[in-house]
């Protein structure tokens, strides 16, 4: 194995060493001082309300150049790798395809997920946030006959990423496109790839849907992005392009239904050197009501957030027994919360109260004060799931989380009671004091929106 990595470790504490000390993985990740990952692109170009719209409306362009991490893994063993550390169908390995790849745990409990992009037999991209660390460490303590080259995301990395990527999404993404190559949109399939040319340069292309309306994401040599970029802000002026920053980019996920952060199953002993390996700042924080001591808790199978799609059993792969024994005793689904409108208001109105203490703060439009959300799902006081994003739609005017919900109180419709706010309140300094709030929700479908559930997927 042959790794062109940073250094893995950044500090002389470890996750491990820091569990060890405190005696309680839950503590240790519901405390830490770390803040919630933030896209490092400019906040708005007009304001996320209309960059929102544009989705909808017109095209938005997203800039995903600088949020993600990419894993260049190439060699003889490279898509044996993926096989085995991903619960994907072997089946589905193709060049010139993508693929939302899983990984999870011994027991069968989610790790993370990424985009693996295939572009040969043996030559692969996975862009991730959730899965850069543990994928590294996996093949650097393996037998795999591979090369690593890491890419980090513009928060870690020194110099210029490697490649530029740009996201287009909405309605005239289409007839962007086609005015841009002088030719019809190239015919793919969800979630494959193709190349254009823009400005005399080759661009990838993939068919994409991440704003739950159709769209393509673009690649290509970094040299190559800004004149790529100039040639899509001038041929998207008559087609009211919109480039979306990162606040309305954020909520991007809501809508489309991906769960961007749910808690890594990473406690358990067959990955106590995992633990060892991994820096303590990197483990990222945990929060919101769901206060429990057992780590546990905190664990989701693939069923429970919408990634059952991404399971097949045609192969082996790490935990796939376990899993097997999961997909027998479904007990959860991924929904959406439609938060209540009064509720919501009652909550921001306790800000302007000094008679007490108010609610945690709501931030706008997207409301995650930690990386990994972790919210009760209450019905008559008992608990029934767990909401793990949560943020505001301007199009829909909307606050909606995405949650997993016990299978019998799934139903579009339901009633339920998001917890919000924590208690007893954590040592993260980015988390004031506050008290908790109830504030009423409804089970909607997920995704939310009609065309990313009902058609594009199938185009």
């Amino acid at each position: 194995m042959t790794l062109v990595s940073p250094p893995a470790t950044t500090s002389a504490t470890s996750l491990q060493s820091a569990i060890d000390a405190v005696g309680s993985a839950a503590k240790v990740v519901r405390n830490t001082t770390a803040r919630p990952f933030t896209f490092p692109v400019q906040p708005e170009f007009t304001n996320w309300r209309s960059e929102q719209a544009a989705w909808r409306d017109s095209v938005a362009l997203l800039d995903q150049s600088h949020h993600m991490t990419d894993l260049f893994v190439s060699g003889p063993d490279a898509r044996a790798f993926f096989e085995w550390i991903g619960t994907n169908s072997s089946a589905a390995y193709t060049p010139g395809r993508a693929k939302q790849l899983v990984c999870v745990n011994h027991s069968g409990y989610v790790i993370g997920d990424g985009i693996l992009f295939q572009f040969t037999e043996d030559s692969f991209d996975l862009v991730t946030t959730t899965l850069a660390d543990y994928v590294e460490w996996s093949i650097e303590t393996g037998d795999w006959d591979v090369e690593l080259v890491r890419d980090n995301h513009s928060l870690a990395r020194v110099g210029d990423p490697k490649l530029y990527r740009y996201e287009l999404q909405g309605p005239n993404s289409i007839p962007l496109v086609e005015k841009l190559t002088g030719a019809p949109a190239p015919e793919l399939k969800f979630f494959h790839m193709g190349e254009i040319e823009i400005a005399g340069k080759t661009v990838g292309v993939l068919r994409h849907g991440m704003a739950g309306q159709p769209g393509f994401e673009l690649w290509g040599p970094w040299a190559d992005g800004a004149a790529v970029l100039d040639a899509l802000l001038a041929a998207g002026e008559e087609l009211d392009l919109k480039r979306a920053g990162a606040r309305a980019y954020s909520t991007a996920n809501l809508g489309s239904g991906w769960i961007p952060s749910p808690p890594p199953a990473i406690f358990d002993e067959e990955l106590r050197g995992y633990r060892e390996w991994l820096d303590a700042s990197k483990v990222g924080s945990f929060g919101g009501s769901l206060g429990s001591d057992d780590i546990t808790d905190y664990y989701v199978t693939p069923w429970d957030i919408g990634l059952g799609r991404s399971v097949s059993f045609d192969h082996d792969f790490l935990g796939k027994d376990a899993l097997q024994t999961l997909s027998e005793n479904k007990t959860r689904k991924k929904v959406t919360l439609v938060w209540n409108d009064e509720d919501f208001a009652a909550a921001t109105q306790t800000y302007f109260d000094q008679s007490q203490l108010p609610a945690k703060f709501i931030e706008m439009p997207k409301a995650r004060y930690a990386q990994f959300p972790t919210d009760l799902v209450l019905i008559d006081g008992e608990t029934v799931g767990i909401s793990f994003d949560s943020g505001y739609l301007a199009n829909e005017r909307a606050f909606i989380s995405l949650a997993a919900v016990d299978l019998e109180h799934a139903a579009p419709g339901t009633e339920v009671v998001v917890v919000w706010g924590e208690s007893p309140n954590t040592r993260k300094p980015h988390v004031e004091p506050h008290r908790q709030i109830q504030i009423r929700a409804t089970v909607a479908p997920s995704p939310y929106f009609d065309f990313a559930r009902d058609q594009y997927r199938q185009n």
